[in-house]
């Protein structure tokens, strides 16, 4: 049985199935810029051994010192392996010079010489040019597969193929594995997206999942995508308080442990205010919190916190802020999971759904992580609270053209109701799950003690 070839990142290898074969032959294909290279080097890095070499060989593509160079920046690379345990060779002078034979030839006699168990070759795609003719080229291909595999080695080829290569080239039918990276525009935002298109005796995650490139390698994020499980799971019984009590009593004492709720309103309706009601009620009750915000930064949270009694030094409280700017969804909702798990939290608190639908390329996409959002944090036994602004300030017809309300176990919705001289606030819950509530439209004031809930309004309150 073969064994794995691991990336060095662990959510890559989750998404390979728990890595690469180590006999098996992979195709890294991508536009320029793409972090093919850095991909390729990463592998290397993360498998070579003095028992196990590796061997980076250039092509004409990929200039030997321009690899070195760049090679150098990046944290994983090691010096003392160079030379030692990871090998490299540019027989790009030679494939010019004297063509594919000589090319296999001069291959076969490094492999010989360092008996690696990788081969990278960077780039395959350019070893094309030097076949005379398409027939030349396929029969150098499955022979120089077939001498590869002899050696049992892993190897990579590198190239920058575009998708409508996948069908043409010979290489794509050989290749055990094939692995792309993309960049694309979505509106301002550039976003790179891995796929893998191939996996021969392997399961992996399907779909394209976000990746950025750094100093410290690809740092992929798993395309978020929860099936509906029956499996059933211990929750809580005992309700939380939203730190509002009439509140409170309109929801049923409180809400459910694991809950998912949704706060609906106009711009300065009090969306935040209630969420961090939420949250430091909890921390009150020595229950961890962690605020998610794309909105206001550190500074500007502090001090609308600190107008209601409040501190974020709060101990039982952590801070997550992102810039809603180059923001990448995928990236976002991996952090905000995996620290609420470091962190022990049992209240989330996401402000808004607005900015990370903004980040999503589409409105299915933004569907899908919401929902694997939320039922991740229910596993969990972490109750979620959501904003979500709404345009229309008074006569509020729907809450979104994306169907979240579907998907939350309670929601509550803000708005403004005029009066006969003066715009009062109005709050309803419009539905809980598993609980009864109290559908009511019932006032509510903002002061430095919070959000302060009265009575129903009353016809001769004269409000529309």
């Amino acid at each position: 049985m073969s064994g794995r070839l691991s990336s060095g990142h662990a959510r890559l290898d989750a998404v390979l199935g728990g890595g690469l074969w180590d006999d098996a032959l992979t195709l890294i294909m991508g536009e320029p810029g793409t972090g093919k290279t850095l991909l390729a080097q990463q592998f290397v890095f993360a498998n070579a051994t003095r028992q196990r070499p590796a061997l980076y060989v250039s092509t004409v593509s990929e200039p030997m010192e321009k690899i070195l160079r760049y090679g150098r920046t990046l944290k994983f690379f090691s010096e003392e392996a160079v030379g030692n345990w990871v090998f490299y060779e540019d027989l790009g002078g030679l494939l010019d010079e004297r063509g594919l034979p000589a090319f296999v030839e001069e291959l076969e006699a490094v492999i010989a010489r360092r008996k690696p168990a990788l081969v990278v070759i960077d780039s395959f795609k350019a070893v094309h040019a030097f076949a005379r003719e398409p027939g030349d080229f396929r029969w150098f291909l499955h022979d120089f597969a077939a001498r590869l595999s002899t050696t049992g080695a892993a190897s990579l080829w590198v190239g920058e193929y575009g998708p409508d290569e996948l069908s043409r080239e010979p290489e794509f039918a050989v290749a055990d594995a094939i692995i792309s990276l993309s960049s694309t525009m979505s509106g301002e935002r550039q976003m790179r997206m891995l796929q893998v298109l191939k996996l021969r005796g392997s399961d992996f995650l399907s779909g394209r999942h976000g990746y950025r490139l750094s100093d410290n390698g690809l740092d992929v994020f798993p395309r978020l995508a929860d099936l509906p499980v029956s499996d059933s799971y211990a929750m809580d019984d005992t309700r939380q308080s939203s730190g509002i009590p009439a509140l409170d009593s309109m929801i049923g004492t409180g809400y459910w442990p694991g809950s998912s709720t949704l706060v609906a309103g106009p711009s300065g309706a009090g969306k935040t205010v209630m969420g961090l009601s939420f949250i430091f009620a909890g921390a009150r009750a020595g229950e961890r919190g962690l605020i998610a915000t794309l909105q206001e930064n550190p500074v500007q949270l502090a001090r609308t916190a600190a107008g209601f009694g409040w501190s974020l030094d709060d101990p039982n409280v952590s801070l997550h802020y992102r810039s809603s700017v180059d923001l990448y969804i995928d990236e976002w909702v991996h952090d905000v999971l995996e620290r609420a798990e470091r962190e022990g939290v049992r209240r989330l608190m996401v402000d808004s759904l607005g900015d990370l639908s903004f980040a999503s390329p589409d409105h299915v996409r933004f569907r899908e992580y919401v929902y694997s959002f939320v039922q991740r944090c229910s596993h969990r036994g972490i109750s979620v609270y959501m904003t979500m602004e709404v345009p229309d300030l008074f006569h509020l017809s729907r809450l979104s053209e994306t169907g979240i309300s579907n998907m939350s176990d309670n929601v509550v919705l803000l708005q403004f109701l005029r009066g006969q001289s003066q715009v009062k606030r109005a709050v309803t819950v419009l539905k809980t799950r598993a609980s009864l509530h109290e559908p009511e439209i019932r006032q509510y004031t903002i002061s430095n003690e919070g959000i302060v809930v009265g009575e129903t309004f009353g016809e001769q309150q004269n409000v529309d």
